[in-house]
């Protein structure tokens, strides 16, 4: 077997097509299932959970802790209530009750900030149903918000994810890579036939 890469054929991404489309639609109908919805940047998460029009702030229960989060009325139905995939910073994390006019009612708005301004979250719990954190695409404003350290690892980590989708070479193997053929170059005389990179 040949270790030469070569194009998908037609039918394979058109394979590849449909299976994403069925694992994007069964995401969506899992995270449709979830008695709240939720968005998220590298930065933070928003969860917003719908509850009746008749209730008070002091009617609420919710909890946020480094590690876990519980939104609930008191003594009633609990909308959300497990551990974080990560830690959040719980004197930058709040919630408000709101209300809403689409439709009529109101809402939990809650705000988690995340410790790790690098990293996405696949789900608000860790016993609920995961999205696909490789598939996300930040918007390119949110990029630039970040400092210049952190926005070059998140376009580096974002590159590299991309490379590995297309079996091609992370940026720290293209370094490797370009540091032995310069080598190759500056020393003619050694023979690199048998050297394995890695």
């Amino acid at each position: 077997m040949s270790d030469v890469e070569r194009d998908p054929t037609p039918a394979e991404i058109a394979n590849r097509e449909r299976e994403e489309t069925e694992r994007k639609a069964k995401e969506e109908a899992e995270q449709a299932q979830l008695p709240y919805k939720w968005t998220q940047t590298i930065r933070d998460v928003e969860v917003t959970v719908p509850v009746p029009g008749n209730l008070k702030g002091r009617d609420m229960d919710v909890v946020l802790t480094k590690n876990k989060i519980k939104v609930a009325v008191k003594g009633q139905q609990t909308f959300i209530e497990g551990d974080f995939p990560h830690p959040i910073l719980v004197d930058e994390s709040s919630w408000t009750l709101e209300t809403t006019s689409h439709p009529p009612g109101k809402e939990v708005s809650v705000h988690l900030d995340k410790v790790n301004k690098v990293e996405w979250w696949p789900h608000v719990v860790t016993s609920a149903p995961k999205i696909d954190v490789s598939k996300i695409t930040p918007e390119s404003s949110k990029l630039s918000d970040l400092d210049g350290g952190t926005r070059a690892m998140v376009e580096k980590m974002m590159y590299d994810q991309r490379q590995k989708e297309m079996g091609g070479q992370t940026s720290d193997e293209q370094r490797k890579a370009e540091i032995l053929k310069k080598f190759q170059a500056d020393h003619p005389e050694m023979d690199f036939s048998n050297a394995q990179i890695g």
